[in-house]
């Protein structure tokens, strides 16, 4: 058995083996269980044991465990145009120098605000399978010059399957960068430093191309020994890591955690690269979104307790139609700016709204998109 598989074995993936961990009533049990037939869950014993099992608001139980607003309605199952971005199965191409591979619909860890669930822990439909078409369609775009390899988890592949992707896009001369999205350094650690195979491939292929670990720390209580642990391992491989955190409330919708955690991430030696305003997603959207008024705020106010590079992330949303950056307010209006965009017309594009203090996602009128 693999370490991986090892681990992977220990996860709790149903509610009676929750509640060894955490006691549930049994209108809770009946709640959890009608939850998990619509949006699975898993979560590994090291992460469950990070939970205050004393308070039923402790932020990192809430993005593990379900709760009931996962059944309430509103909210979409793709906000960002995934769909229309795929053109290969499990592959998206929606910003010129990128393109997203979705190479599992599993994870260490179920997030309850995950965005993609619609589709993890259960459908594989979007999943990739041909992995000579993609690495053909990169070639035949001498445009993209990195690879984000996603899922899912892209750490919960095995070794293997790892290995193909990095040998297949690593040999490919526009490709300069391969990326994994993984939550893994903060929800299963042990599957980095543990497995001495994983990094000596690592190890190999970032001598040929550059490669680099975005995870989501999302809380100061994620930041751990054993997180810390897993970084510094693969720095040893030559593979940086940065953050992309989640605003979420009732995890870290407060000035004094957030600073904390941007300071906490830093001081492992993960660099703060994004938060992320939360998705409007189909069973997160009514749980965890921050409006944009109070986002705003608390980001502000944080940052005047973080060390410099701890202020260095751009706080952001992933729309359809490239991800905007929230610059801050100006006067009674707030002003964006396109980071990355979907259409040359829009890149860098400058607009500014006077949002209502509710307002937590832009529509395509806000951004007065033309579809261009």
């Amino acid at each position: 058995m693999s370490v991986l598989s090892d681990l992977l074995s220990g996860c709790v993936c149903d509610t009676e083996k929750l509640n060894k961990y955490i006691e549930f009533t049994d209108d809770e049990k009946k709640e959890l269980d009608d939850i998990i037939k619509r949006y699975p869950v898993r979560v590994t014993p090291y992460y469950l044991g990070l939970i205050n099992k004393e308070d039923k608001n402790d932020p990192i139980r809430k993005l593990c465990i379900p709760e009931r607003l996962e059944y309430s309605e509103g909210g979409l199952e793709d906000t960002s145009g995934e769909q229309i971005n795929t053109v290969i199965r499990g592959m998206q191409h929606k910003y010129r120098q990128t393109v997203l591979v979705l190479t599992t619909n599993n994870c260490a860890a179920y997030c309850r605000h995950c965005f993609r669930k619609r589709m993890v822990g259960s459908r594989p439909d979007e999943v990739a399978e041909s992995l000579s078409d993609m690495a053909a369609y990169v070639k035949e775009h001498p445009e993209i010059n990195n690879v984000l390899l996603s899922g899912g988890d892209a750490f919960v592949n095995e070794n293997e399957l790892i290995r193909d992707y990095l040998e297949a896009f690593s040999e490919i001369e526009n490709v300069r960068l391969i990326r994994f999205g993984t939550r893994v350094p903060v929800v299963l650690p042990q599957r980095i430093y543990e497995d001495e195979e994983l990094l000596n491939i690592l190890r190999k292929y970032s001598s040929r191309v550059q490669l680099a670990v975005i995870t989501q720390f999302d809380h100061p209580g994620e930041v751990t020994e054993e997180a810390k642990r897993a970084v510094h391992a693969l720095m040893e491989c030559g593979v940086y890591v940065r953050n992309q955190t989640v605003l979420l409330k009732g995890v870290n919708d407060d000035p004094e955690v957030m600073a904390e955690l941007a300071n906490g991430i830093v001081s492992i030696g993960v660099q703060p690269y994004y938060i992320f305003q939360c998705r409007p997603v189909l069973g997160v959207k009514n749980q965890f979104q921050v409006p944009f008024n109070r986002g705003e705020e608390i980001l502000k106010k944080a940052k005047t307790m973080m060390n410099g590079q701890a202020r260095s992330y751009r706080y952001v949303l992933s729309h359809p139609t490239g991800k905007i950056e929230v610059i801050g307010r100006d006067g009674e209006e707030m002003l964006f700016k396109y980071h990355e965009a979907k259409a040359d017309a829009d890149q860098g594009r400058l607009f500014k709204l006077k949002l209502p203090d509710d307002k937590c996602w832009l529509s395509m009128d806000d951004v007065a998109y033309s579809g261009k």
